[in-house]
């Protein structure tokens, strides 16, 4: 695919503009290995500072936006999902250049995620009330919730266009501005937003895109005219970014971060059912999803079974990793190289280190391309790395246990807090592990899934705040009360 100019600038201000900072990246196919493109900008001081600009001067009392009727700002975020939806083939060939996910079943899955947070949020902008409070007292008290102003979202490769929904329909349905900084991993389809944005009819400096690596996150992060970030990613760079954030004007801050999702499988479960979530929660994206279901937990009663029945279905993946612009793929290879060494190097480690026994995959596949067999490790060390810490990989640990008590324990020893899962068929059971689950998503008989209206975050090092649901708008508010006194 040769890409066009606009691929190698930024859109400021409803301009594809040429970035003052010179320095450029590279990005590969994946699947090839094969040069993408070595002309992707990075966004400066001098750019950021451009975008921050407009972005205040958009959001300014008695601008084209903030004089807008909810009507009117609801008929452009529909209408911008509309035109995502009309372009979500394109857009997933440019995701697919980079990070290398075949269009189905993530890629188209993953733009419907974003098509899905822009209509959802529209359809909130007349329904976001604030409160009022009788005068009992003397006092006529109202709560109204106001958009925050200038927001920046700085999203992850693995899911670059759902991101995108999950951080600015939210932000702009709440009637804030919106600065996007997209991985420097996977830029193509971010870039091709700006087009997109103005046939929607955005004003100028409503919805901005700058492309870059880390320093242009951290620009925005710790920049004084930017009164939000939203950040997903590492736990490293995002507690960076609260720093930053609190250094700078003790911006508001979102923060997922990640995790190393228990899914707890009991005697009782359907087989059938537990296999397939845990499955495809571990190996969707190649097992690139914050979310993935990477330690699973089988009661000793059915852990023989399971086992067989979770290899058959891990090994069946196999047949369908390959080309991801090829009919028949639904895996392709992870991200990079970068990605590619780390994963294989954990692999190799816990061999190295006898951290549990690996039953199957684990080896580099094909010639070409960055390319990992699923791997199942069983019986592993608890202090081990490739038990505790998130691979990002296809990789996962599968353990067995005796009591309801000690799965729970387990489930809860580890400094992620992101989604856990439980997998029986007593309903008691099921609540009470929901109850007792360290985590901000708990699935009943389901696993590394969301919904639009229902809050997504974690607990503990897994991040700060929420996405999705209600939450999000009150994420991109700040409430302010009003108090009319009615004794004069």
């Amino acid at each position: 695919m040769e890409l066009e100019a606009h691929f190698a600038q930024l859109f400021i201000n409803n301009c594809y503009v040429t970035c003052v900072n010179q320095t450029k990246l590279s990005v590969f196919n994946p699947a090839t290995g094969d040069l993408v493109s070595d002309q992707i900008p990075v966004a400066g001081p001098d750019d950021v500072d451009s975008a921050v600009r407009a972005a205040n001067a958009a959001f300014a009392a008695g601008s084209e936006w903030r004089r807008m009727t909810f009507p009117e700002r609801q008929k452009i975020l529909f209408r911008f999902a509309d035109i995502l939806e009309a372009n979500q083939e394109y857009l997933a060939s440019l995701t697919r250049l980079t990070l290398g996910a075949p269009y189905l079943p993530f890629g188209q899955a993953e733009i419907a995620t974003a098509i899905g947070c822009f209509r959802y949020y529209a359809g909130w902008v007349d329904k976001f009330a604030g409160q009022s409070f009788p005068a009992d007292d003397g006092f006529y008290k109202i709560v109204r919730n106001e958009p925050l102003g200038v927001v920046a979202g700085i999203i992850p490769w693995n899911g670059p266009l759902a991101s995108v929904g999950l951080k600015a329909a939210p932000a702009l349905a709440a009637g804030n501005v919106f600065i996007l900084k997209p991985s420097e991993k996977t830029p193509l389809a971010a870039a091709a937003l700006g087009k997109l944005a103005i046939e929607a009819g955005f004003p100028p400096g409503v919805f901005q895109v700058l492309l870059g690596d880390g320093s242009t996150g951290a620009l925005l992060a710790s920049h004084m005219d930017v009164n939000k970030v939203s950040f997903t990613g590492s736990v490293a760079t995002g507690k960076a970014v609260q720093v930053l954030a609190a250094k700078s004007n003790l911006k508001r801050c979102t923060l997922e971060l990640g995790g190393k999702s228990p899914a707890v499988v009991f005697n009782d479960a359907d087989l059938a059912n537990a296999v397939q979530w845990c499955v495809n929660g571990l190996t969707t994206n190649s097992g690139q999803i914050c979310f993935a279901a990477s330690r699973v937990y089988v009661q000793e009663g059915i852990y023989d079974t399971f086992i067989a029945a979770y290899r058959a279905a891990f090994e069946a993946k196999r047949s369908v990793i390959g080309d991801p612009d090829a009919a028949n793929s639904q895996l392709g290879p992870v991200v990079d190289k970068a990605q590619y060494d780390r994963i294989m190097g954990i692999i190799e480690n816990a061999k190295q280190e006898d951290d549990g026994t690996l039953l199957v995959g684990g080896q580099p596949l094909f010639s070409k391309g960055y390319y990992i067999e699923p791997a199942i490790f069983t019986d592993t060390k608890h202090d081990a790395s490739i038990y505790k810490e998130e691979i990002f990989g296809p990789v996962v640990v599968i353990n067995k246990f005796k009591t309801e008590e000690e799965v729970l324990a387990r489930s809860n020893a580890s400094k992620y807090g992101l989604m856990a899962g439980v997998f029986t068929q007593d309903i008691n059971r099921a609540l009470r592990m929901s109850s007792s689950f360290d985590s901000g998503v708990v699935g009943i008989n389901c696993i590394s899934t969301i919904h639009f209206s229902c809050p997504f975050g974690g607990t503990k090092e897994s991040g700060l705040g929420r996405e999705m649901g209600v939450n999000a708008l009150m994420a991109y508010t700040e409430p302010k009360t009003v108090l009319i006194n009615l004794n004069y």
